[in-house]
């Protein structure tokens, strides 16, 4: 068997931490391998206690979770960090992106959703794709186009200029919410093809995984909320 994904929970609630210790715990692959109350903690302990995802909480006494999450990617060997959140939250959501979270998961997500997005996120992609946080950045789309200067797509962005015709169609899925296999039963292509055209797309743009991708998609005006309405 290989090894289980090491799961560190921050959340200032010793019950939502008990929950989700309760249902990670009963994943054959994965483990919970430390828990906190405060973002300091868990910057502490993520400095000495090798882990590959945490669920990080936004809004938490003294250090929140924007600064807590910003302070844990710069580790030498950063964990992926899920921020949970709430509809209410969404300033603090694209806080919590542009301090370097892989993703968000809505705090009372199905416990199932929960694993998915632990399990997707280590694999190396983002839980975007999600039909929660799908729904989820359906609300914040409009604030990711304010988030940074807009400027024509691929005029004034070489990573956007540097992709092909197809691997600009690509990103503009991936900002659609689309899943790899969605992408690929919409260009008629493998699955294996389109992770091959994701990764050319992450290298290219410079971007540490698909959530900073889509950010910039949206940011530079390749993708408009609008389109992600309309492509929901």
């Amino acid at each position: 068997m290989s090894e289980r994904i090491r799961v560190v929970l921050v959340d200032d609630q010793q019950m939502v931490r008990a929950g989700f210790r309760m249902v990670i715990d009963s994943q054959p692959d994965l483990t919970v391998v430390g828990e906190v109350g405060d973002g300091a903690a868990a910057v502490e302990l993520l400095a000495r206690t090798p882990a590959d995802v945490v669920l990080m909480d936004i809004r938490m006494p003294g250090t929140d979770g924007i600064e807590a999450t910003r302070q844990v990617t710069e580790l030498p060997e950063p964990p992926r960090v899920l921020v949970l959140t709430t509809f209410d939250l969404d300033e603090y959501v694209m806080a919590a992106i542009g301090a370097g979270a892989s993703g968000f998961l809505l705090k009372d997500a199905a416990p199932e959703d929960m694993l998915d997005a632990i399990r997707t996120v280590h694999a190396g992609d983002s839980v975007i794709a999600a039909s929660s946080t799908r729904r989820l950045l359906q609300h914040v789309a409009p604030m990711l186009r304010g988030g940074g200067p807009v400027v024509p797509a691929g005029e004034a962005d070489p990573g956007l200029a540097a992709l092909t015709q197809r691997e600009r169609e690509v990103l503009e899925q991936m900002a659609y919410g689309a899943t790899n296999g969605e992408i690929a039963a919409h260009f008629f292509v493998s699955e294996a093809t389109v992770k091959t055209h994701v990764g050319r797309v992450l290298a290219k743009t410079g971007s540490r995984d698909r959530v900073q991708a889509v950010v910039l998609a949206y940011r530079t005006g390749l993708v408009a909320p609008a389109d992600l309405l309309r492509n929901a």
